[in-house]
């Protein structure tokens, strides 16, 4: 496998243990990076460790610090801090297993795929894999890696197992005060039915290749024209989504959700009839001298 093992251990179920490895499952590879240059000279701007009424400072007189209260810090050095590391294991013992959707994705952070280190921790990891399919279970535990424990929880994922790094509790913020204020009353049946056929219509697999970040792929335009304008400058318009007239709201939420529904827009209100003049009597022609 030509990607590099982000971890090597075993996952140990009560006796049994298993030879693993763990990859990346995400890239960052669509992402545009900038770096920012001095223009009238053309080369990369770099940053200087800075104190405010002293200047510049050497790298060697920086030591971490936490802030107590404003302006108040508990310095600590590299020692203090390594001292408290835990110790790398290579053992992720699931020591708790929960139903499939029990764990809200709020604490989820980074996927990673989970592969038998060797033929010989095939079958134990086959045998593990499908009876977290029959059970409709997710294995949990932690990962002590790089000084720091993570709790982590491992699932099935086709013919692999995938390895998902959690948050801890105090980690979320409680979204019971951010909807405090959203009313709970039960909405119109009818509304709820148009709006059930709406999702229903509109219901298919997800194939994350349907979607592209046009943001992205305009950005790369621009720098592709840019490079060969020889430093011209170059402005890329980018097609926005018509989405109805700006400002406008919805007043008739029916209206709205049935037009969805038959696939047509909301109608545009009726203009006026426009009211029928009668046409000014002409002057008489002037005879001529």
């Amino acid at each position: 496998m030509a990607a590099r093992a982000y971890w090597k251990g075993h996952i140990r179920l009560a006796l049994v243990s298993i030879p693993v490895e763990i990859y990346s499952a995400t890239k960052s590879g669509a992402a545009v990076s900038f770096r920012q240059i001095h223009e009238p000279s053309g080369k990369p701007v770099k940053y200087e460790k800075v104190v405010p009424g002293i200047g510049a400072i050497d790298h060697d007189d920086i030591v971490k610090g936490f802030e107590l209260s404003k302006g108040n810090y508990v310095l600590l050095d590299d020692e203090e801090i390594a001292a408290v590391k835990l110790e790398s294991k290579r053992t992720l013992e699931l020591v708790q297993f929960v139903d499939s959707n029990a764990i809200d994705v709020l604490y989820y952070t980074k996927p990673y795929y989970v592969v038998p280190a060797d033929e010989l921790a095939e079958e134990a990891y086959i045998v593990l894999r499908e009876a977290l399919k029959r059970t409709r279970k997710v294995g949990l535990g932690q990962l002590s890696l790089r000084g720091q424990e993570q709790l982590v929880a491992l699932r099935p994922c086709g013919r692999g197992l995938i390895l998902e790094v959690l948050r801890y509790a105090d980690e979320v913020n409680k979204a019971a005060d951010y909807f405090r204020e959203v009313g709970s009353t039960k909405p119109d049946s009818d509304l709820l039915d148009l709006a059930e056929t709406l999702i229903g219509n509109k219901s298919g697999e997800f194939d994350a290749s349907d979607y592209e970040n046009h943001y992205v792929d305009a950005l790369k335009r621009v720098i592709a024209k840019k490079a060969k304008a020889k430093g011209k400058r170059v402005l890329e318009d980018v097609e926005e989504p018509d989405v109805g007239a700006k400002g406008s709201n919805v007043i008739d939420l029916m209206a709205a959700l049935k037009a969805s529904v038959d696939g047509k827009k909301k109608p545009a209100p009726k203009k006026a009839a426009a009211t029928t003049k009668t046409p000014a009597k002409k002057a008489p022609a002037r005879k001529r001298a």
